[in-house]
């Protein structure tokens, strides 16, 4: 089959596409929209799970004071938003993203009993854990967490997606919160993320508020 006959340069100025009236040649395409473009609709909430507020706070803690998380339902946004802080090391100890029972057994000091016993997520569960992870990293402060982010869930309290219990233990002590959102994660993957995000956030502002004095220990 022989090849299509090319068209010279002046033939193909002439039957050149003009721009629609209302667009001149050197209008510009529109960028395309991102998750992280101030035009899209609804960005991922992910990359941010905090409030500058809580950051600039964590940014002038003293040095002296370590801190280290344990997260379930947050799936380590705790760990990741201190973390993105320069300095971070002057503060962070370390953090566990202890999703499964079977990581709790292997590095929370579970054992059977606690497994058998186990109905999902309580201020006693997350209690336990801050306890644990604060003294084998010998830190300041730990928080803990763990909750329904959805959007499957229960019937009791505990098992609502948007429920989160949370704890901060200290030398002096460990306090215990509980947070339900309100937002029940059916609306998919992006209720399941805003759940996520707000635990985070509420861990942050517990550990902030502690360390203020404002927390119960």
């Amino acid at each position: 089959m022989p090849f299509p006959q090319t068209q010279s340069l002046a033939e193909c100025r002439h039957r050149r596409v003009q721009p629609p009236s209302h667009q001149t040649p050197s209008a510009k395409s529109p960028k395309k929209s991102g998750p992280y473009s101030k035009s899209a609709t609804k960005p991922s909430p992910l990359p941010r799970p905090y409030e500058p507020p809580l950051f600039l706070f964590f940014s002038s803690t003293s040095p002296s004071r370590s801190n280290t998380c344990k997260t379930q339902a947050a799936g380590g946004l705790i760990s990741a938003a201190l973390l993105s802080l320069p300095g971070a090391s002057s503060y962070y100890r370390g953090g566990l993203t202890l999703y499964t029972l079977e990581s709790r057994i292997a590095f929370a000091g579970w054992t059977a009993e606690n497994v058998k016993g186990y109905s999902g997520p309580t201020p006693d569960v997350v209690k336990g854990l801050a306890e644990h992870t604060r003294e084998t990293l010998r830190s300041t402060y730990c928080v803990s967490e763990s909750g329904t982010a959805g959007p499957t869930g229960g019937k009791t309290r505990n098992r609502t997606p948007g429920y989160v219990a949370l704890a901060v233990a200290s030398e002096k002590g460990c306090s215990v919160r509980e947070v339900e959102s309100g937002m029940s994660g059916m609306s998919g993957m992006s209720g399941r993320e805003e759940n996520m995000v707000r635990f985070a956030v509420e861990g942050l502002r517990f550990v902030r508020d502690v360390i203020r004095g404002e927390g119960k220990l």
